[in-house]
């Protein structure tokens, strides 16, 4: 749908307190939004925090997962879109750029079975296109107060002292720090009293059989009384996610496609739901595409002047992962 079309869907759901669904693609190209019946009618399913549109008579469709190959992105060329980045850094064009790119797994497994037997916050499985289970919100709206989570900085928790070397990390301090502070100026667009009301907590993500840490950060702000009118609008200014883009957002933007020469497409835009009162959303990481009989699972992480090309190629590796219940 239009952007009008989906300011004046989104405006007329808030109104009459209708729950709904709502996804938007990383260019803002796809502007969707369903109620819970007509998601369900267009084969869309989601659990967002335990709320979910998926009915108990899907549990006949579901398999056991089987193994998966990973046939990772070639490093060659993840190293000449890693070499674009660090010149337009070095340049001064940016300070953070979120680098990603897809992996092909080979697996007989299906996107409905992920889907249900993914262990994650948000997930969203897109008329067996594409499945998305990911640890990372994007915006919660609770009365007249807006909510950001954003997510940088991770390390295996199994790993000794693994606390200790997370937090102490430049690189990662460097790459959360600026985060925080484009996610507060996208924040700004469309709220007052913006501020940094926790900074830099750990959470503990499953990932497959193991575990990871990941540091996150909470910024509030206060919306407008009537900003049920203006939803779509102000959701809309916030996109695509600072998290998976990088900073200053324009010039960013710019240099991922170039660097990346390929449409992301659904991934890393965002999607969530009005469930009647409060809106909760995820930023769409973690992310599994079928296309042409063959599964793509897209994964990447941000790129700073610190950054060593082999560590940001291995990261990319390991976050191709499903992490089960």
């Amino acid at each position: 749908m239009t952007e009008i079309e989906f300011h004046e869907k989104t405006k007329r759901f808030l109104e009459h307190k209708e729950p709904f669904l709502f996804v938007v693609d990383f260019d803002k190209s796809e502007t969707l939004a369903y109620s819970f019946d007509e998601a369900e009618d267009h084969n869309i399913f989601f659990d967002i925090n335990g709320v979910s549109n998926v009915k108990k008579n899907t549990d006949h469709k579901i398999i056991e997962l089987p193994p998966i190959t990973v046939n990772p992105f070639p490093f060659a060329a993840y190293l000449s879109g890693f070499e674009k980045v660090v010149g337009h850094l070095k340049n001064g064009d940016s300070f953070l750029v979120n680098l990603t790119f897809p992996s092909e797994i080979i697996s007989k497994m299906n996107l409905l079975s992920v889907f249900v037997k993914a262990h994650a916050p948000y997930k969203l499985l897109f008329q067996n296109q594409f499945t998305c289970f990911s640890p990372e919100s994007f915006i919660k709206i609770k009365g007249d107060h807006i909510y950001a989570y954003p997510m940088k900085g991770t390390i295996d928790a199994t790993i000794e002292n693994a606390e200790d070397l997370l937090m102490n990390n430049g690189k990662e301090l460097q790459e959360h720090n600026t985060i925080v502070d484009l996610i507060r100026n996208d924040l700004s667009l469309v709220a007052r009293d913006v501020t940094v009301t926790k900074f830099r907590y750990l959470e503990r993500i499953k990932k497959g059989a193991g575990e990871i840490l990941q540091s996150s950060s909470e910024i509030r702000g206060r919306l407008r009384l009537d900003w049920k009118k203006n939803f779509g609008e102000l959701l809309l200014k916030m996109l695509p996610a600072g998290s998976i883009s990088g900073a200053p957002k324009a010039k960013t933007l710019d240099i991922i496609h170039s660097a990346e020469n390929y449409k992301r497409g659904f991934y890393t835009g965002i999607f969530g739901i009005f469930d009647g009162e409060t809106i909760d959303s995820g930023v769409a990481i973690r992310f599994i595409e079928k296309k042409d009989g063959s599964f793509w699972y897209k994964s990447g992480g941000g790129i700073t002047h610190q950054s060593n090309v082999k560590e940001e190629y291995i990261e990319l590796i390991d976050k191709i992962y499903i992490p089960t219940i």
